[in-house]
């Protein structure tokens, strides 16, 4: 199948009026034509498909993969040979660079990630432009032609709640979408997600967005704004992302701005892998990408059943090449047609569920944190490998550090100190104590890590 980054938009609305047969079609040539590409260009994964088919269509056929396995062979997996991890790993330190292109070609994006390992990423044009393709058809379909043309009549724009000061995807996206110009960098703003809230519900109020998309912790302390009035925007559409949701919270969001709410649910990885529907369903857009529910030993789990994680393969990006990745999470695969009319497969997700903290203040009204913020903070602090936040009391925090190789663990402390101290005075939180521990970053019994840990007066040790 021969493709033009122009027409993958055509291609994907096509692939979804034809239906599954066409929408599986796509997918098995797409799979074939990745895993060959690999083969040819990158030394890990010749070496790891030596003896299968000459030709492979179907992905259980093929080994599985994850985040330390593949960054523990980021030379070899990458099928530029001009790429290494350490001109990635200099690139992404460098917070002028955000949004640049690496080697004239790529784009770069980091994540600390949840399983103590984090990642460096390298995306190219063709993911770039078939993640923009299918969030046009997800859009299409979200409110129809009809009330696009209302937005972009009441001018159309994107406000992007977003962590800044990072080679993040979402932020390093819009960076780049501001350097190269067009149309597209008039119609879109950045909002960092630390910004103190009366100031960040100010710029929305001045901004008036067409359409909201950002993180969900967010997006719930903005709704907590709408509903006590301050918030005066109305968007055609809110997209939460990053983060799990219930239907109680979409519904919340729908009364409280009085608008479509849809949600997203994929990785840096695989940017595209799924959107949600009007029964809150996420539909995978299987053209494009493979998934995968599998049991502990990467068993398929039957419909109906929810995983013990999930395995997905980006067909799109074949500079660093996802194939059978294990992604960790817990998923639901419908066993029968969505009520809405989509036939893509249609998932629920376990996992990714944003904790916000909440601090009593002297005036009565408590100041709510998300968690996003705090990454943000701690990313953009040089030598933190990982980090963790426990609120232990209303308003004591303790943060586990865990230093990269080479840092001075003081020397980390005291700027991470400084900043988060900084941050915590920006909203109105010069009360709260911060204490430095000793022990590292605790896993859960999951094996991953909470970035962020609400205060639990029931947990032992909790104090009032």
């Amino acid at each position: 199948m021969t493709e033009n980054l122009k027409g993958l938009g055509r291609d994907a609305r096509r692939a979804r009026k034809e239906g599954m047969p066409a929408v599986l079609r796509r997918q098995r040539e797409r799979l074939a034509d990745m895993v060959a590409h690999a083969r040819a260009t990158s030394p890990y994964y010749r070496q790891l498909y030596r003896g299968l088919p000459e030709r492979v269509e179907d992905p259980t056929l093929l080994p599985v993969t994850d985040k330390k396995q593949l960054m523990g062979h980021f030379d070899d997996w990458v099928t530029d040979r001009a790429i290494t991890h350490e001109k990635v790993r200099a690139f992404s330190a460098d917070p002028d660079r955000i949004g640049q292109r690496f080697l004239g070609k790529y784009m770069v994006a980091t994540t600390s990630g949840t399983s103590g390992r984090r990642g460096l990423f390298v995306l190219d044009d063709r993911y770039m432009a078939v993640g923009s393709a299918l969030t046009s058809r997800a859009l299409a379909s979200w409110l129809g032609p009809a009330r696009l043309l209302g937005a972009t009549a009441r001018g159309g724009r994107f406000a992007q709640l977003v962590a800044t000061g990072g080679h993040y995807a979402s932020f390093a996206g819009y960076s780049r979408t501001l350097q190269e110009g067009g149309w597209r960098s008039k119609l879109i703003r950045a909002f960092p997600v630390h910004t103190p809230m009366p100031r960040l519900v100010a710029e929305l109020n001045d901004y008036r967005p067409s359409f909201v998309i950002g993180y969900t912790s967010t997006i719930m302390l903005l709704t907590a704004e709408r509903e006590a009035g301050r918030l005066r925007i109305d968007p055609a559409l809110v997209l939460p992302a990053g983060e799990t949701m219930t239907t109680h919270d979409t519904d919340r969001i729908a009364r409280a701005f009085r608008t479509t709410v849809r949600t997203i649910y994929s990785a840096t990885e695989c940017t595209y892998l799924s959107h949600s529907c009007a029964h809150d369903w996420y539909h995978v857009n299987s053209d494009w990408a493979v998934l995968e529910p599998v049991d502990a030993d990467h068993r398929p789990t039957p419909p109906g059943q929810f995983s013990h994680s999930v395995l997905i393969s980006n067909l799109a990006n074949r500079v660093q090449p996802f194939l059978r990745y294990d992604l960790g999470d817990s998923v639901l695969l419908r066993p029968d047609p969505c009520p809405c009319g989509n036939p893509l497969p249609a998932i629920r997700v376990q996992g990714r569920a944003g904790d916000i903290l909440t601090f009593p203040t002297d005036h009565g009204d408590p100041v709510q944190l998300g968690p996003l913020a705090f990454g943000t903070l701690f990313d953009r602090t040089p030598g933190v490998e990982l980090f963790q936040v426990e609120q232990t009391a209303p308003s004591t925090l303790r943060v586990r550090l865990l230093t990269a190789a080479g840092a001075d663990p003081d020397q980390v402390w005291k700027t991470a100190d400084r900043e988060l101290t900084r941050f915590l005075a920006d909203n109105g939180l010069s009360h709260v104590t911060v204490q430095r521990a000793e022990e590292p970053p605790r896993q859960t019994a999951g094996g991953k890590y909470r970035t962020v840990i609400p205060f639990d007066p029931s947990r032992p040790g909790a104090r009032p």
